[in-house]
């Protein structure tokens, strides 16, 4: 794709950068038959083509309008856009880079800017969150009713944590709203690597990825959460601990691509791929073990729901349904798994109608091949879907910790 100078950034390296992702586009349309609202809307504009065109021209130049960012917000980022694209455009990337942008053009309506403030300085914070969580559930029953569904019921903490000490060691992110969501999650992570060998570790200091800020526009935020991290976590890689894992696959992505995003930044650009370098989702730690020491007693059938940020961000698409059918599960498989379930961070807030729309789809299709429980690998999908659909929805890991027993 042609393009001319981006005058609309100040910044020289994110200019070259966003021109680098534009030029590789040849506009071919083939994303947008991946494209959960595109398939929704119709819309060219709605579709990764159109919004690239749309940012395009921001970047160029041309003045945003509502009209813009109202496109722009009703993206996903779920980038099945990229795994269909065959040129490799990195539209993830740009579509940060032209969001920011037209939001420092674009006025947003009070309420809407209300609504971003309030989660930013709510959701990354886990005690901030935890107590919200509490009060809701506390007092439920004064909810209107068209909320009810969105507040999850309290999860159980499950089994203990193991106490064994090995000479492996690994690091965990504990997350923002996991902790309170489903604390068993990294409980279950925990009890399977001690299994193999292997203790998970907690880095003081470290918190939420920064995804949630970041990809709301709130940028600096973002960026202050990352590097806290990185910050946090570096003095354990130089004490010889083996990797970075992450239970939620929307924060493995994002701490993966911490050295693309802080790569012109002097202080931080080595640090930032030292941290990404080291970072694996739970899935491709137990693919690179010897599991012989599993045997899990396989009762029932699950279907796997594939988060996007799995699948398509880090490119683990049928990892997760290899490593259950190797370990003896009975795994189904359901339609159009390639779409999102519509939770995507906070799109389920903010873009309600269509995130409902989309995750009725994904329950129908789940449902479909009447699994005994539904599996998935991200907090957000776990919570969404759960909150759909009578069926138990668990992460891949606590199905597996339970079938392994005590």
């Amino acid at each position: 794709m042609q393009t001319g100078i981006l005058s609309a950034l100040t910044d020289t390296a994110q200019a070259k950068e966003a021109e680098d992702i534009l030029r590789a586009c040849v506009h071919c349309g083939f994303c947008n038959a991946t494209c959960p609202t595109y398939q929704l809307l119709g819309d060219e504009r709605d579709g990764p083509r159109g919004r690239i065109y749309l940012i395009k021209q921001v970047l160029e130049g041309v003045d945003a309008s509502q009209e813009t960012q109202h496109h722009l917000d009703r993206c996903l980022t779920c980038r099945a856009c990229e795994t269909t694209c065959p040129s490799g455009v990195n539209y993830g990337r740009l579509l940060d880079i032209g969001r920011a942008v037209v939001d420092q053009q674009v006025r947003r309506p009070c309420l809407e800017q209300l609504k971003r403030r309030v989660l930013c300085i709510v959701l990354p914070y886990t005690q901030r969150f935890s107590l919200l969580l509490r009060v809701v559930q506390t007092f439920k029953f004064l909810m209107p009713p068209r909320l009810l569904g969105k507040i999850p019921a309290a999860r159980q903490i499950g089994l203990p944590s193991p106490q064994n000490t090995h000479s492996r060691k690994m690091l965990v992110l504990t997350g923002c709203v996991q902790p309170a969501l489903a604390p068993s999650i990294n409980t279950a992570a925990a009890r399977v690597l001690d299994r193999l060998g292997i203790s998970l570790q907690v880095a003081p200091g470290a918190g939420c990825c920064g995804a949630l800020s970041y990809h709301l526009s709130a940028q600096a935020d973002g960026l202050d959460f990352m590097r806290r991290n990185i910050d946090a976590w570096l003095p354990y890689l130089d004490q010889g601990v083996e990797a970075l894992v992450m239970t939620a696959s929307g924060c493995g992505l994002m701490v993966k691509e911490y050295a693309d995003i802080f790569r012109f930044d002097p202080f931080y650009a080595d640090k930032a791929q030292r941290i990404s370098a080291a970072t694996r989702d739970l899935v491709e730690i137990l693919a690179a073990e010897d599991l012989t020491p599993l045997k899990p007693d396989v009762s029932g059938t699950v279907v796997f729901q594939s988060p996007c940020t799995l699948q398509h961000g880090q490119q683990l698409g049928g990892a997760v349904e290899t490593l259950l059918r190797n370990l003896g599960f009975d795994l189904r498989t359901a339609a159009n798994s390639h779409l999102c379930c519509g939770s995507a961070g906070t799109y389920s807030l903010l873009q309600p109608e269509l995130s409902q729309r989309l995750v009725q789809d994904k329950i129908a299709a789940l449902e479909s091949v009447q699994p005994d429980v539904i599996a998935t690998a991200n907090i957000g999908c776990l919570t969404h879907i759960q909150s759909n659909t009578a069926i138990p929805v668990r992460h891949w890991i606590e199905i597996l910790d339970a079938a392994l027993g005590a």
